[in-house]
């Protein structure tokens, strides 16, 4: 407990007191200490009397690494001791500057100007002075122009995209004009990557903030052009073009998204990101792999209007769908002359078709999830796999009457298994990557997968030797080969299929003993005995690897408004295990990062705790779209003086029970480290 005691022996100063460095070019940096009780502009006029700068008003302090943000009266306590700050000028005065070079003749200098700007905004105080001085008005008329090329072009654009991110303006104040602009950018060929990325990315904002716009942009850009942008070799112009057709497949009014759905799949959608994408030259990027996740959720969401549709027994159209079932099944057989007996034959053949109310079988269908779309699959897999279906039905049909599988019955619950698998009717997860290429290799790819999946059913079934009584014991066991099969990720529907005839009842079995036996073992006296008299050692070992993992650090990712733009951002712990450091990156680092490159820090002294899952300051907040029970799991915070918080979300369960050994430093200072392992 070494390092316990050398952490308490750090004594942290006063909240309120931060010691800093503060530059200014050509002088000498001041070392003071900021009262943060103090109002900052009376701090920022004593630095300014230290160099003798008047006007103390034009002038402001901004971070001289990292982001280099300026510092405000809400910010001002995310300063940490030892932070080097800058002099600068003021953000409206920056912001006044920046205009008038932007609007100046020489095009060297408004290029230097727009650099500087795109730079710039990001800084929410700058931002705002910005847009006030109607900068925004001036950027839209420099796009519309139509006479701007090049990287003045693409700061230009992505200035404006920065800034119309932090919501001060509203995007629905944006003209016809620029919008006709920036369509005509991604419509044209051979556009500039980093302009046809910037494009792209307003585009989708558009869409996802304004109704209005959302019309103006399915209108100015096609779907067809779209397309055509899957079909290049840059994963990043591949991921922007699919999130804006995402983006306007989610805004599509309901009533269309059918229509919208079958242009898509004229188009070749699935194909071209099957063989550009999925099966392309370039692994699928973490970002890439939400987009894909959220149009398999998109196109699946189709099917909730039919999932939630009841059945009405009095519309004959309705029922020729199931009277068409049982001719299938049933072609051979006479259709007899006599109404009642007619009635009686319909009856039985209801009955081995498996259907819970032979009588009137529509009433099956009353129920939703999964009303109507079960009996389109049913009907798809009578039609599409005639064969099949019938093989099924007469199988089950002339076993003995304890033994046969209702076809119909188990049709109607494997649909509503699947819907809820695959969370049908359910919004994406911003933080969710779950998508399933096998989905992504043919036209009719849900009707497959039940296809497939009935088939195991049968199978099971007759492993299972059930009865109607273990009717619900054999889905229990078709849920776990599904979604154990589904966890492998099979790269198309065959292999799916091969990864469920192998995954039988008996491996089931084999698979639930051996994972019973796992924790059973540890359970027995003996391993008990072992288990107390070994565990200081194990112990010990646990800690010192965990605080090895510490010093080793983790990068994690930024989720801003546009996911497209990644920001990454490193934190370790130091080899005295004294304190937090971290930092942002440009770029996902490849190895370990120096502390040097890390410019802010954290007492481990100064933590108060460790949050999880929705109680995390940043799973509070409002997100476009849901935050569901995955999303909380992923997520952890560390609460420290005063009243902050440093927010981590990992990429996936194994990455976040690595990343959140933190809690660890916490335990041991409290001396609960036992106690908790």
């Amino acid at each position: 407990m070494a390092c316990v005691l050398a952490v308490r022996a750090v004594m942290p100063p006063p909240s309120d007191m931060v010691k800093v460095a503060i530059e200014w070019p050509g002088v000498n940096a001041q070392l003071i200490e900021i009262d943060q009780k103090k109002p900052l502009a009376s701090i920022i006029r004593e630095v300014c009397d230290g160099w003798s700068l008047s006007s103390s008003e034009q002038f402001g302090l901004r971070y001289a690494d990292g982001p280099q943000l300026y510092i405000t009266e809400q910010n001002r306590g995310d300063i940490k001791n030892g932070s080097i700050l800058r002099l600068a000028i003021s953000p409206m005065r920056a912001a006044r500057q920046l205009l008038e070079r932007i609007q100046s003749h020489g095009i060297d200098a408004r290029l230097e100007a727009l650099k500087e700007l795109a730079k710039l905004s990001a800084d929410p105080s700058f931002a705002t002075e910005f847009i006030h001085t109607e900068g925004l008005g001036t950027l839209a008329r420099l796009v519309e122009s139509g006479t701007h090329f090049g990287e003045m072009l693409a700061f230009t654009l992505t200035a404006f995209l920065e800034l119309m991110d932090h919501g001060i303006m509203s995007w629905d104040l944006i003209s016809v004009s620029f919008i006709k602009q920036i369509a005509a950018y991604v419509n044209q060929p051979m556009m500039d990557v980093s302009i046809l990325q910037r494009s792209l990315a307003i585009l989708e904002s558009m869409v996802l903030n304004s109704h209005s716009l959302y019309q103006r942009v399915a209108q100015e850009t096609p779907v067809t052009q779209l397309i055509t942008h899957l079909q290049v070799s840059n994963q990043e112009i591949q991921t922007y073009a699919i999130a804006l057709i995402n983006a306007l497949f989610l805004k599509t009014p309901e009533d269309r998204r059918q229509e919208m759905a079958s242009t898509l799949a004229q188009k070749h959608l699935r194909g071209i990101i099957l063989n550009h994408i999925i099966r392309g030259n370039r692994p699928v990027k973490a970002e890439m792999a939400h987009q894909l996740y959220v149009l398999q959720v998109l196109t699946f969401n189709l099917l909730e209007e039919r999932m939630m549709t009841k059945m009405d027994p009095n519309d004959q159209k309705q029922r020729d769908i199931i009277f068409e079932l049982r001719r299938i099944a049933f072609d051979g057989d006479s259709d007899p002359s006599g109404t009642e007996k007619r009635k009686a034959i319909y009856t039985k053949d209801y009955r081995m078709l498996g259907f819970t109310n032979p009588v009137n079988p529509a009433i099956d269908f009353t129920q939703t999830p999964p009303g109507m779309l079960a009996l389109d699959n049913m009907l798809y897999l009578a039609k599409v796999h005639q064969d099949t279906y019938i093989r099924i039905v007469l199988e089950n049909s002339s076993r003995e009457d304890k033994h046969e599988c209702p076809f119909g019955r188990s049709a109607i619950e494997l649909t509503r298994m699947l819907c809820d698998i695959l969370q049908v009717g359910e919004l994406p997860n911003e933080g969710c990557n779950d998508f399933h290429p096998m989905f992504f290799t043919h036209e009719r790819a849900w009707e497959e997968f039940f296809c497939i999946c009935i088939q195991l059913l049968n199978k099971t079934w007759k492993e299972m030797r059930a009865t109607a009584e273990d009717f619900n014991k054999v889905m229990t066991v078709l849920r776990e080969q599904i979604t154990r099969s589904l966890a492998m990720k099979p790269p198309s529907l065959e292999q799916l299929r091969v990864k469920l005839c192998s995954l039988s009842y008996s491996e089931v079995l084999r698979l639930r003993q051996s994972e019973r036996m796992s924790q059973d073992d540890f359970q027995s006296p003996p391993i008990i005995e072992l288990h107390e008299r070994i565990q200081p050692e194990i112990l010990e070992l646990i800690k010192q690897q965990r605080l090895s993992r510490l010093c080793e650090g983790s990068c994690f990712r930024k989720l801003g408004n546009r996911r497209r733009q990644e920001k990454f951002w490193f934190c370790r712990l130091s080899l005295n295990h004294k304190v937090l450091h971290y930092g942002d990156l440009d770029e996902s680092p490849q190895g370990e990062v120096p502390f040097e490159l890390l410019t802010d820090k954290i007492l481990v002294s100064d933590i108060k705790a460790v949050l999880t899952g929705k109680d995390c300051p940043h799973m509070k907040e409002k997100s476009a779209l849901k935050q569901n029970k995955e999303l909380l799991e992923l997520a952890f915070s560390i609460l420290y003086d005063p009243d902050e918080a440093l927010n981590f979300l990992a990429t996936n369960k194994y990455e976040v029970s690595l990343k959140n050994t933190t809690k660890v430093t916490v335990l041991l200072e409290r001396k609960e480290f036992d106690d908790t392992v």
